[in-house]
């Protein structure tokens, strides 16, 4: 590994991002409930404000739709705020200003404004959050025109997709998967960035295709090296983007390996699955396909409280490896 490159956190990643944003733009200032002295509520923010002060690490009122208002107009008139809701449940009650004002301003006003405001969203289960606290709602703002969506899965993409974010002079909203946040991995020192509308291929295989968003990444990875041993060859996207979707590389892949299996943790019916399906059956990959597309998404139910109910509701890696089996053995 280059000298250059440490371990960092997902969490140490995003903060690394704002402070580098924040110390080389002063127009860059950051928005949330208890992100001051509290550094936030998973502590990504950090000790921010005791660097750049709180009149650019400022603790709002407890109302999403007051706070992503006044972001979204500071956005409007040339600033650059990124505002953290505590989870990312919490989008709903401010809906209204992400979907009917950010989303739509610059092309309401014939491209003579942009929205230049990132919104990062704490989301997924597996913290014991229960049911109004643990969902993944990308899909819902992934369907709005004039926003885009990311998933960042790694550390380095964390940091490097906030700093495109960060540049982008349209709304991006940003969905961290809570599990990821002490998940380490390697982050250059420095300014750098991650495309937004680019996925990855983390995996090269020659038998499946499973296209996978943030904390399902890993687990694909996992059930791919555990099929590896039973003479299945996966290969695995990283989607990172919801929208705009890198559509290529998912039917570059498919067509290599002519079999789909679309992974994510969201409730299954009309999730990204849904899209990234439809969008294979409309492409010339749809010829290449040995078997029907899968998806494995969550279930059509609220995240429990009790913990192997709440892991039940979502894919996990057993899941993954039937779903895989099934495509390749099962029914080719």
């Amino acid at each position: 590994m280059d000298a250059s490159v440490r371990e960092l956190s997902y969490a140490q990643a995003i903060q690394e991002a704002m402070a580098l944003a924040m110390e080389a733009d002063e127009r860059v200032f950051l928005m949330g409930e208890d992100i001051g002295v509290y550094g936030g509520a998973f502590q990504v923010t950090g000790d921010l404000v005791e660097r750049f002060g709180p009149d650019r690490v400022m603790d709002t009122p407890i109302s999403e739709l007051g706070g992503a208002g006044i972001a979204v107009g500071a956005a409007m008139t040339g600033l650059l705020p990124i505002f953290e809701f505590q989870f990312s449940d919490f989008a709903t009650l401010a809906m209204e200003q992400i979907v009917n004002q950010a989303a739509k301003m610059r092309y309401m006003l014939g491209g003579e404004v942009s929205v230049p405001v990132v919104m990062r969203f704490p989301a997924g289960s597996g913290t014991g959050a229960a049911a109004q606290h643990s969902q993944s709602l990308e899909a819902w703002l992934g369907h709005v025109p004039g926003l885009k969506v990311i998933q960042p899965a790694t550390p380095y993409d964390a940091k490097g997709m906030l700093l495109a974010a960060i540049a982008d002079p349209d709304p991006v909203m940003i969905f961290e998967h809570k599990l990821l946040y002490k998940m380490k991995g390697p982050v250059p020192e420095g300014h750098y960035t991650v495309p937004i509308g680019k996925a990855e291929v983390r995996r090269e295989g020659r038998d499946l295709t499973i296209v996978a968003t943030s904390i399902m990444v890993h687990k694909a990875l996992e059930a791919a090296a555990a099929l590896q041993g039973e003479g299945i060859d996966v290969e695995v996207v990283d989607l990172r983007t919801v929208r705009p979707m890198d559509k290529a590389t998912i039917i570059a892949s498919v067509k290599k390996t002519s079999r789909l299996l679309c992974v994510y943790e969201a409730v299954k019916t009309l999730g990204i699955g849904a899209e990234v399906s439809a969008m294979v059956a409309e492409s010339e990959a749809f010829d290449y396909l040995d078997a029907p597309i899968g998806r494995l998404g969550g279930a059509e139910t609220p995240i429990p409280y009790n913990p192997e109910l709440e892991k039940a509701t979502v894919p996990q890696v057993p899941d993954i490896l039937a779903a895989a089996r099934d495509l390749v053995k099962g029914r080719s």
